[in-house]
């Protein structure tokens, strides 16, 4: 009996074994073990190869890097979905160009004690914002002590105000973005960092302020724009006014983020500049169509930024290859939607594959993108990005977006599944450094996207030109990449699409 009941099972397990979702099953097992850490490799070195340049925003490295992904998305079959019947989508940039000459911060005791007067071709380095060559002048406010953007002044206290930190520059890394967007956040003036930084190394620096720069177009640098960031340093100040060094030594011994008004003083941020011409960057979008007639209008986003920061004049190596930032997510976007284009791997939802570039200058392609969809932006249900996903842990990925909306129970549910890829998702291990909104799916989530970012991590190579391809972990990548490979079946094959958690939307919006 116990024979003929093992028979009967064992021809119903070859039954099932024969029958087409099993075909399927075996198919789609295919299509991810085809992500293989020597493929990962061979791309990482082409898109992160000193050819590229370093790939800024915009420059022929960058181009030469979108047309290689437009090869490879027209190689696998993607429908392309960029401008014109292309896979680029173009958005427009302006070439400026600042008039040194005309271009200063100062710092004036309105009693009339004096006034400190820098200018930019010797003393300031500015790192963001736009200008229209009108001075901005306010009062100014000191800021300084461990930075804690949990410590942040209250919008009372800063909005219009100069706001000027006391920084030590080993500590702007890690959280000079949150200061920046809480100083948005409230309404500040703008920022002068007074740096400790040697003035030799600020001099050097100042005295590349005349090169050509880039900014978005007139119409998009109205909108959510950023103050002007400069910084000077402290020494200048202690040169004009000793006594400043013991404010200065007040704040960087406190103990806690500290403000100190600073009533009767102002200061001015004058930054000239001339408008050049006109350019553009590019983003890659190709789309996978879904195989189900309802559900296929309905968008999975795979998304990585191919951009970097370019040269670095003046070091030995020039070139910041940024072979993890973010070579590694845009190696995985190619990875994926070769996986996807494997024989019976296609899920029921469309699947968009996009790579963008100006993340390094303030996300503006993904900005463009969810403002100029190629689909309605509410069909897209969900948005999957990744960015350094090559470095650090080689058994965990975090991944931002967890808590948010049924994204995370779906992750959680695949990685349990697939424990032999040896990869767990960790929510954000470091929510001070606020990484929530210093990637593209930031702009998706404010779009009312769901997303999960998936990164590795920072490490000292970060922004350095010793972010080579050497150094990537392809094994621990493919193994990554897996993951996010089986997240896209799950999210694009469910009968439901994902749902923000109650409240999490509006906190995400709220948040910056």
């Amino acid at each position: 009996m116990r024979l003929k009941l093992a028979s009967a099972l064992v021809a119903l397990a070859g039954l099932a074994a024969g029958t087409p979702l099993a075909a399927q099953a075996r198919d789609v097992t295919k299509a991810a073990a085809s992500i293989t850490a020597k493929d990962v490799s061979r791309r990482i070195h082409l898109i992160a190869d000193d050819s590229m340049m370093g790939r800024d925003t915009p420059s022929p490295g960058l181009e030469t890097a979108a047309a290689y992904i437009a090869a490879q998305f027209k190689s696998f079959g993607l429908r392309p979905a960029g401008d014109s019947g292309t896979y680029l989508q173009r958005f427009p940039l302006v070439l400026r160009q600042l008039q040194v000459d005309r271009s200063y911060v100062e710092f004036t005791e309105l009693n009339g004690q004096g006034s400190i007067l820098l200018p930019y071709a010797t003393s300031v380095v500015q790192h963001a914002g736009e200008q229209d060559g009108k001075p901005i002048s306010a009062p100014i406010l000191l800021l300084g002590g461990p930075p804690n953007p949990d410590r942040f002044p209250a919008d009372s206290v800063v909005t219009g105000k100069l706001l000027v930190w006391v920084v030590k520059w080993s500590e702007v890394p890690q959280f000079a973005n949150a200061i920046v967007l809480k100083a948005v956040a409230a309404g500040a003036a703008g920022i002068i960092a007074l740096s400790d930084r040697d003035t030799t190394v600020i001099a050097a620096l100042a005295g590349q302020a005349g090169r050509v720069q880039v900014s978005r177009d007139e119409a998009a640098a109205r909108t959510g724009g950023i103050p002007l960031v400069v910084e000077v340093p402290q020494a200048a100040i202690i040169a004009r006014f000793p006594q400043a060094q013991g404010v200065f030594d007040q704040l960087n011994g406190a103990g806690e983020m500290t403000v100190l008004p600073m009533s009767g003083w102002e200061a001015t941020v004058m930054a000239s500049d001339t408008v050049l011409g006109t350019a553009t960057a590019p983003n890659v979008v190709g789309i996978l169509e879904g195989t189900d007639p309802t559900l296929k209008h309905e968008y999975v986003v795979f998304s990585a930024h191919m951009d970097h920061i370019g040269i670095s004049p003046g070091k030995p190596d020039s070139i910041n290859n940024g072979a993890d930032d973010d070579g590694s997510g845009t190696v995985g976007i190619l990875e994926l939607a070769e996986a996807f284009t494997r024989k019976r791997a296609a899920t029921r939802r469309s699947l968009i594959f996009l790579t963008v570039s100006g993340e390094e200058k303030g996300l503006w392609g993904s900005a463009y993108f969810t403002a100029h969809p190629p689909v309605p932006i509410d069909q897209v249900v969900a948005n999957l990005n990744m960015d350094m996903i090559g470095r650090n842990w080689p058994d965990t990925v975090e991944t931002i977006g967890m808590t948010f909306s049924s994204l995370g129970p779906t992750l959680d549910s695949v990685a349990a599944a697939h424990r032999d890829l040896g990869m767990t998702p960790v929510n954000d291990l470091a929510p001070q450094e606020r990484r929530l909104f210093r990637s593209d799916h930031y702009n998706f989530a404010r779009a009312g996207v769901p997303i999960l970012y998936f990164t590795s991590g920072h490490h000292p190579d970060y922004h350095e030109p010793s972010d080579s391809p050497d150094k990537i972990n392809a094994e621990k990548e493919s193994r990554l990449l897996q993951l996010v490979f089986w997240t896209g079946q799950a999210v694009g094959n469910a009968a439901t699409k994902p749902t923000w958690n109650p409240g999490a939307l509006e906190q995400v919006r709220q948040a910056r």
